[in-house]
């Protein structure tokens, strides 16, 4: 019998750490350094890279996924290098997706040449804004002009770019998330990934927010409604949500994002990356070392690089995919979900957010309405209850 991971694919997350400066809204793992050895993180890569395929020998990638940080600051080298041991170690689709994140100051039309022929074939740039006044408020250090450059030569190198925006911005008016998002609309990206600014505890905007020293922050009604013109435009423009924030034309879905999405499994290599693996029919979460120094002395002197592992409960299971799920259009399957869980939703719970107006309820599946996506978090603690 199939295992449950294999409606979602298999996927592959590399997480390079370092950027060129810390972003003040960031609370991903990443780091500011003068030098990097990245001979030395290619071997440690290659080491992990080895290990995990002993583990799930012969699973057929779909995905090949270089976040960070700013993945577009390692030496296209390096990149060929490790793309080339996955290959050795693992069969890929014939139609594999390769995905690198690129911040605008670190494009340049020969760099990015050097990425494609590599085998990256997907680009996603974070351009975040598309005025100078808000980059700066973002701790951006590129301008607009940079910006629209650099997308210009991905979209001539890579036959697949994307890129973010952030909006819900301080001093930012529903019109001029309008008059922005027609502009982004008309660089003909075939996707977007629209986020709606959070402050995160931990951030420097988070420090500042809770010293009093943020001001301008759109209020919860104003977002709303910058979120429901984002469907509006989105869609009209051909570019519909096939998840929360991210939206895209046909066929050109992140599939990297999708294994996540579909509760497929992945490996995740480099400091502070996650996974999911189904080793011997049971579902393993694992996590690794947050400091790049010592995910490097961990792989080099204990020959792996995490620092959890542990079986996923088929409650727990369920509740992943369940959250993960409803985040897509297509939302969740149902007979999934029951095989996962040992049991369906409460069939009267379902039908009060159905009348409600939160999900859409067919014998099949079950989708989050746009106005359910919007209040997503406070859907899912209702259906989730036990």
């Amino acid at each position: 019998m199939a295992e449950h991971w294999q409606a979602g694919g298999f996927g592959l997350y590399v997480h390079w750490p370092f950027c060129q400066a810390k972003c003040p809204y960031c609370d991903f793992n990443s780091h500011v350094a003068a030098q990097i050895d990245q001979s030395r993180w290619f071997s440690c890569y290659l080491s992990e890279i080895k290990r995990y395929s002993s583990e799930v020998p012969g699973r057929t990638l779909t995905s090949i996924y270089f976040g960070g940080g700013t993945p577009s600051l390692m030496a296209p080298e390096t990149v060929a290098a490790i793309l080339e041991a996955i290959r050795a170690e693992w069969p890929v689709a014939n139609d594999l997706e390769v995905t690198l994140e690129a911040n605008p100051t670190s494009v340049e039309a020969g760099r990015f040449r050097g990425f494609r022929d590599a085998g990256v074939n997907r680009v996603s740039m974070g351009l975040q804004a598309l005025n100078d006044a808000d980059l700066r408020l973002l701790g951006r250090l590129h301008s607009a002009a940079e910006g629209r450059a650099a997308f210009d030569i991905a979209r001539s190198v890579f036959p697949r770019v994307s890129f973010d925006l952030i909006y819900a911005r301080q001093h930012q008016t529903l019109a001029h998330w309008r008059s922005e998002l027609t502009e982004a609309l008309a660089l003909a990206a075939d996707h977007l990934s629209l986020y709606q600014l959070t402050i995160e505890p931990g951030t420097a905007f988070g420090d500042r927010h809770a010293r009093g020293r943020l001001p301008g922050l759109v209020d919860d009604d104003t977002g709303a409604e910058m979120y429901d013109l984002t469907q509006e435009m989105c869609e009209a423009a051909g570019l519909p949500a096939y998840e929360v924030s991210n939206h895209a034309g046909d066929m050109a879905q992140s599939r990297h994002n999708l294994v996540y999405w579909r509760g497929g499994d992945y490996v995740g290599i480099g400091p502070g990356a996650h996974g999911r693996l189904t080793l011997q029919g049971l579902r393993r979460a694992t996590e690794t070392e947050l400091s790049p120094a010592g995910w490097l002395r961990a792989v080099e002197t204990r020959g792996s690089g995490e620092t959890l592992r542990e079986v996923i409960s088929p409650e727990a299971q369920a509740e992943e995919y369940a959250m993960m799920s409803l985040r897509l259009s297509e939302g969740l399957d149902r007979a999934r979900y029951r095989a996962i869980r040992g049991r369906d939703f409460d069939p009267d719970l379902l039908g009060r957010l159905d009348s409600l107006g939160m999900i859409s309820v067919t014998l099949d599946r079950i989708t989050a309405t746009l106005q359910g996506r919007r209040i997503l978090n406070t859907v899912l603690a209702e259906l989730l209850v036990d």
